[in-house]
């Protein structure tokens, strides 16, 4: 698997509609979701490259806080159609078509549009970036909400966890202000994570899971990373209009993400 960072919301088990409520219901009443327990996966394979799904159906990722359950759906297929259609049209590497045919992406297209229909209002819970974290996805964070240590799996992870309430103000505070500097293109993608914050109830929680990234990366190399800190130092400054210091700080971080994305070429 393709080390990632995820960006996932989390939304309340009683803000799901009726059927999907009682789904997630039984999901964890029927000790399906087990943390440590490993994941099981099947290769589907066509006389080439294979695709690999969960073996056992959907999953979720599941967080109690305060005494009360969140739900983050994997929804595996939907992410998986719609990587295949984004990779199709970046065409990133050469002998593309070996991965994704022009018949297979149409075919893609199709099972996207079918699944849509069915359920207008279904929605990925989950954005991945392999091998590095976007820098507007820092964003929504603030420092204090930071948390570094072994999860439920036993694995050192770092993450930050949030309010939707709070990702929003802070993504809606941000925005404007890239907009007016060399940064507008940054603005508009964090315009399109706003976005989809806000299709979720307002009682969702929003977590940054540095996730597989940091497999290959120290404890040290973990505590010393203080992107969202440092993002946040960096969008002060543009705001008192200091602008030298702002794209120092800014560089500094862009500089720290290309030499962990790094780990790629040497993969």
């Amino acid at each position: 698997m393709v080390p990632s960072a995820y960006l996932r919301v989390f939304q309340p088990l009683d803000a799901f509609e009726g059927e999907e409520q009682l789904r997630w219901e039984r999901y964890l009443v029927s000790n399906r979701w087990v943390p440590g327990s490993p994941r099981r996966y099947r290769d589907h394979a066509k006389g080439g490259l294979g695709l690999i799904a969960p073996a056992d159906g959907d999953h979720a990722e599941v967080r109690v806080v305060d005494g009360r359950t969140y739900v983050s759906p994997w929804r595996m297929r939907m992410r998986v159609l719609a990587a295949g259609l984004a990779f199709r049209e970046t065409r990133p590497i050469e002998l593309s078509e070996r991965f994704l045919s022009k018949k297979d992406a149409k075919r893609v297209a199709r099972e996207l549009k079918r699944l849509r229909r069915r359920d207008p209002l279904a929605v990925a819970f989950c954005h991945q970036s392999p091998w590095h974290v976007p820098i507007r996805w820092f964003a929504l964070f603030a420092e204090e909400e930071r948390w570094l240590g072994e999860d439920e799996y036993g694995d050192l992870r770092l993450r930050y966890r949030t309010t939707a309430r709070k990702a929003l103000r802070r993504a809606g505070q941000t925005i404007p202000l890239l907009r007016r500097s060399d940064l507008g293109p940054i603005g508009d993608l964090l315009m399109d994570l706003h976005e989809w914050i806000a299709l979720f109830d307002v009682r969702s929680l929003v977590e940054l899971d540095y996730g597989g990234l940091c497999d290959f990366l120290t404890w040290d190399e973990l505590d010393d990373d203080r992107s969202v800190r440092d993002l946040g130092l960096a969008l002060e400054a543009l705001a008192r209009h200091e602008f030298p210091r702002s794209a120092e700080i800014y560089q500094g971080v862009l500089s720290h993400w290309a030499e962990i994305r790094g780990h790629e070429l040497l993969n």
